[in-house]
């Protein structure tokens, strides 16, 4: 046992190597230091470890751990150095460094426009800024939206817009358990945001675009196209989109959750399954030729101009380019040293990432690409094993079922902690969708090359949107299964980190027969139900009143103990798409479900009452007349009524005035306002997130 350690790490060196970077990038988002500090430490380290290099043998035998804890202790502020200048905030030119209120902005599109519901969004580089009257250069990403009366047709990427218009800081809903929208657009460096409309910009004559980017979004444009002429019905274009090149924008937004409620969302996301499927057809094809010395040089060549020449049609969006550096390390690692771990190549991958940009570590595809794998890699032939198929087609299923089933193995705390649910058929799902989005891949491929030949195009484009319309069905219909999802799954980070310790422990176990990997994993599981049974015992006594934030929507939740009753707009009830995005969030987060009656809860319009809270709710002009003055706990104002706050407060004592985003922003100025000349307490969901009153 002591000589299998060695080799162990012997045979997968940057694996030692990648802990301690990771440990460092962690420890710079926990603690930031200064780069003087991290300099001074590494410098100190190194002199250590130069200085071992002049003592005595046996004192080097004293000290032998000094070497790996100095080379440790680089590789840490490595990381932590790296996280530190990444971060764009840190640069002396960034945007956020000055007062973004009172400066003109040039800024040029890093993107072609991308077409929202009221208006089109585009990220933009800050160039330079009008400081009193001085142009100073300047840094930083922002994203643009412009209204849609604006003269689209005369931007794209590379345009440059000058205006005069406070930047605002990108701020989440606040809604609870919402998506942090703010800290994913932090981990692209982007911080600020700004609405323009026509009057407030100005188009420059002069462009600054880079030819290679250009390039890609030329070769996107074509692409997406091709597939609209060519491809009948707008779901099956949208997926044959998303499927081939990463574009989503063209997707239905429900059929987009019925993929991810059957455990195939991974299909319409690019990511390191579609680069997995080109891999694999072509270590397939040359097989045959394996015995031919020559084949081993050409193998790798034609492997890697193929993946990055699809990398490249795809756009090179950073989730395929993550994927494609991964498969270019794996490629190469087998052809110099077929020897060679894959779980060293994995870690040689993610290595060289992580020191491009430590961020990495924080995006959910990353760590589902490299939990998939390494879970493929470890369970799929134990997995296999458990079966011997005689019949070469079931075996082939078989085989099929068994990499998909040890693909979860390692990625289901992930899903459960990013998305609270889990697809009970992706067993049935991934059989069908995988090999058939497969075809549908290498069928849009075939489209591509022979669309220069209509007649031929005509004729796959309808063979492929046959298929795709199959596979939509197919998902649609397996979505309305019952009990086809687990939902409400709310797990936190140390919950998280425990069904991992448990995982891992007991395969141990059941892969080696390690006893101390079985009490390992059951002491971990019984962690894991006690933390989830006690917090179940809390929620069970909660008592809240949550007023979200959703724009132009009026949405309040009664919680009592783990059962709800809602308040507000109707149109919430059926569009799906809204309420998972808003509402579902923080009903996952508080473990409740609809109630029919639910207790302490009385409604008599405009009053309800709640417990011992009386609450007022006013959508519309409000005209109250009373000889005295009634209290109320709160009163909540949506949908712009026509009202002053000097007559409610006539009529009304109330110890909390709340504004929620179904109200224009002007008019919630106005209204605090009012309240602040009054001298009585208010709250804007807009500005502040969703109101929480803990009864």
């Amino acid at each position: 046992m002591p000589q299998a350690q060695p080799y162990f790490w012997k045979k997968m060196p940057f694996v030692r190597l990648i802990i301690p970077l990771i440990a460092g990038i962690l420890l710079q988002s926990v603690f930031p230091f200064s780069p003087v500090v991290l300099l001074s430490v590494g410098v100190i380290t190194s002199l250590f470890l130069v200085l071992h290099f002049f003592l005595s043998i046996s004192t080097k035998y004293k000290l032998r751990w000094l070497p790996g804890l100095a080379i440790n202790t680089l590789l840490v502020i490595t990381g932590a150095f790296i996280s530190f200048n990444k971060d764009i905030r840190h640069k002396s030119y960034w945007i956020g460094n000055y007062t973004i209120n009172s400066v003109a902005v040039l800024a040029t599109l890093q993107e072609p426009l991308v077409e929202k519901a009221k208006t089109y969004k585009a990220e933009a580089s800050v160039e330079a800024i009008n400081l009193n009257g001085e142009w100073k250069d300047a840094t930083g990403k922002i994203l643009i939206y412009f209204s849609k009366d604006s003269n689209i047709q005369a931007m794209s990427y590379g345009s440059r817009v000058l205006f005069y218009r406070p930047l605002q800081l990108i701020k989440n809903s606040g809604n609870p358990g919402g998506f942090d929208y703010k800290q994913y657009n932090a981990f692209q460096d982007i911080y600020h945001q700004v609405f323009l409309k026509t009057p407030e910009y100005v188009i420059a004559n002069t462009t600054n675009s880079n030819a290679f980017k250009q390039w890609l979004f030329n070769i996107r444009f074509v692409v997406i196209k091709t597939l609209q002429r060519y491809i009948k019905g707008d779901k099956e274009a949208g997926v044959a989109e998303a499927l081939l090149i990463g574009y989503r924008d063209d997707l239905d937004k429900d059929l987009v959750q019925a993929y991810s409620n059957t455990g195939v969302v991974h299909i319409i996301a690019i990511s390191g399954l579609h680069l997995g499927m080109i891999y694999a057809a072509l270590v397939l094809l040359f097989k045959p030729f394996t015995k031919n010395k020559w084949i081993k040089w050409l193998k790798p060549v034609v492997v890697l101009l193929i993946l990055w020449v699809f990398t490249l049609l795809a756009g090179g969006v950073p989730s395929i380019l993550r994927s494609a550096v991964m498969f270019t390390f794996i490629v190469l690692g087998e052809t110099i040293d077929r020897k060679s771990s894959i779980y060293n190549t994995l870690a040689a991958s993610a290595f060289v990432m992580l020191c491009i940009n430590p961020f990495y570590l924080w995006d959910v595809g990353f760590q589902l690409s490299y939990a998939a794998v390494i879970s493929i890699v470890a369970f799929s032939r134990h997995v296999y094993n458990w079966f011997y198929v005689k019949n070469k087609l079931l075996d082939f299923f078989w085989k099929l079922t068994s990499v998909t089933f040890a693909a979860q193995i390692l990625t289901v705390p992930l899903i459960f902690y990013f998305f609270h649910q889990f697809p009970n058929l992706f067993l049935i799902t991934n059989c069908v969708i995988v090999p058939l989005s497969s075809v549908i891949l290498f069928a849009e491929l075939i489209l591509l090359v022979v669309s220069i030949v209509p007649a031929v195009a005509g004729f796959i484009g309808a063979i492929t949107s046959g298929l795709l319309a199959f596979m939509n069905g197919f998902i649609e219909k397996v979505n309305s299964f019952p009990y086809a999802v687990y939902d409400g799954i709310q797990n936190s980070l140390e919950q998280t980190i425990l069904l991992y310790l448990a995982i891992v422990s007991i395969s141990l176990w059941l892969l080696h027969k390690t006893k101390p990997a079985l009490f390992a994993g059951l002491a971990a599981m019984f962690v894991f139900i006690v933390m989830d049974a006690f917090e179940n015992f809390g929620l069970r006594r909660q008592e809240k009143v949550i007023v979200y934030n959703m724009p132009q929507h009026q949405a309040i939740d009664f919680i009592s103990g783990k059962q709800y009753a809602f308040i507000g707009d109707s149109t919430l009830l059926q569009d799906g798409y809204l309420r998972n995005f808003h509402l579902k969030p923080s009903r996952t987060l508080h473990r409740i479900s609809p109630a029919n009656n639910l207790t302490g809860l009385y409604i008599g319009y405009p009053f309800v009452q709640f417990y011992e809270k009386r609450i007022l709710l006013i959508d519309k002009p409000f005209k109250f007349e009373s000889d005295h003055k009634m209290y109320v706990d709160l009163i909540i104002i949506s949908h712009n009524p026509r009202l002053y706050i000097s007559q409610i407060a006539a009529v009304f004592k109330c110890s909390l005035y709340v504004f929620d985003g179904s109200n224009s922003t002007w008019k919630i100025n106005q209204w605090k306002k009012d309240c602040d000349s009054l001298h009585l307490r208010n709250y804007s969901t807009a500005d502040s997130g969703a109101l929480v009153l803990n009864l």
